[in-house]
């Protein structure tokens, strides 16, 4: 463990939190995004249980992939995962009008805010009082916009939210390194078929269906 950890374990470690005040609701994109921000979250004295609802991803078969992928990794490592079923029109009714918008924009903004009110909701149906999530892990996210969202929801539903920014201090260097001791399935482009950057002829169908 680096100097660094270690001082951050000394100065945020959770370990005289009640049972209850330590568990905390993850929103996880992929079993790829939730390596590192599980054991971090996990060295703080944290209990994070995965939660997999991702409406976005396109097609059914990545979205099962991704899903089997998280599930495969907290059950290597005693991590609770709870998952939902493939609900693509959630996505599409949340982000309809703004499929040309450019990456990192108004349409990924509303998909943050999709996934991270639902989480929020579960998170409070099933008794927790935090939640978070590891999109901000990524370097093709930003997480200023992914936080605004989250505050936001975590204020009208009535949950706190722990902003995390997981790619700092090297966090997506050591989430790629966690993927690759287990060797995880990686895909290619954030999940949308939106987010697809190949030659259409390489594409196939992208029908919503």
């Amino acid at each position: 463990m680096t100097e660094f950890y270690k001082k951050i374990k000394t100065l945020f470690d959770k370990k005289d939190l009640a049972e209850e005040d330590k568990k905390v609701f993850v929103h996880c994109c992929c079993a790829v995004c939730f390596g590192y921000p599980s054991q971090f979250l996990k060295m703080l004295g944290y209990i994070p249980t995965a939660y997999f609802y991702n409406p976005n991803i396109h097609p059914k078969e990545e979205h099962d992939r991704r899903c089997n992928e998280l599930e495969k990794y907290c059950k290597k490592y005693e991590f609770e995962c709870i998952t939902e079923e493939f609900q693509p029109d959630d996505f599409y009714n949340a982000t309809k009008g703004l499929e040309l918008e450019p990456e990192k924009g108004e349409r990924c903004n509303k998909c943050f805010e999709l996934r991270l009110r639902k989480t929020a909701r579960k998170a409070k149906e099933l008794g927790f009082k935090k939640f978070t999530t590891t999109l901000s892990v990524s370097p093709h996210k930003v997480s200023e916009n992914i936080f605004k969202e989250a505050f936001k929801i975590a204020k009208e539903e009535g949950i706190e939210f722990l902003p995390y920014d997981f790619k700092k201090n090297n966090g997506f260097n050591i989430t790629q390194k966690i993927a690759n001791f287990n060797n995880m399935y990686k895909q290619t482009y954030c999940g949308c078929k939106f987010s697809i950057r190949k030659p259409k002829e390489e594409m196939g169908d992208i029908s919503e269906n």
